[in-house]
């Protein structure tokens, strides 16, 4: 990853951009593939039922906004390419919110995710230590607001139920 730090601001880009396509194009067709073979199985059934088939149709629709918008999250990237290729959704719809979505990962990535990187490696080689403080502090952040989140949908839940 040092070596991608050295690189002109449009390599770099140019290579973010290729890796993540390479990795979600992957990502679709191992769930395309996944899908073809359930195909196989006495599972296929399932996969022919009216829910199924409400599924699918919503995926297709909704399905590339999906996408371009995964690219925004972490974590969710991967489990969402998985899903639109298993869902079978049209190379012709994903394509290009793949595409749409590896630019802005790209871009995110080669200006404030690079950026982030090099001051995190330039605080590890003078400070381990406060190179190790700073992830603990930012995972300690992450897992408040996942815990934040996950009471305020308790309290929702719990509202719809008295209503």
């Amino acid at each position: 990853m040092d070596s991608i730090l050295n690189l002109p601001f449009g390599i770099a880009l140019a290579a973010l951009f290729a890796i993540v396509m390479i990795r979600v194009n992957a990502t679709y067709w191992l769930g395309r593939g996944a899908a073809a073979g359930v195909e196989r199985t006495r599972l296929a059934e399932a996969l022919h039922r009216p829910k199924a088939a409400k599924a699918q149709a919503l995926i297709q629709r909704w399905g590339p906004y999906a996408v371009v918008l995964s690219f925004l999250t972490i974590g969710l990237q991967t489990a969402v390419n998985l899903a639109a290729g298993a869902a079978r959704m049209p190379v012709r719809r994903y394509l290009p919110a793949a595409i749409a979505g590896s630019v802005i990962w790209a871009l995110l990535y080669a200006t404030i995710g690079l950026a982030a990187l090099e001051a995190w490696l330039a605080m590890a080689a003078a400070s381990p230590v406060a190179a190790a403080l700073a992830v603990a502090a930012m995972a300690c952040l992450a897992i408040w607001l996942v815990g934040l989140r996950r009471r305020r949908r308790a309290d929702t839940s719990a509202a719809d139920k008295v209503v």
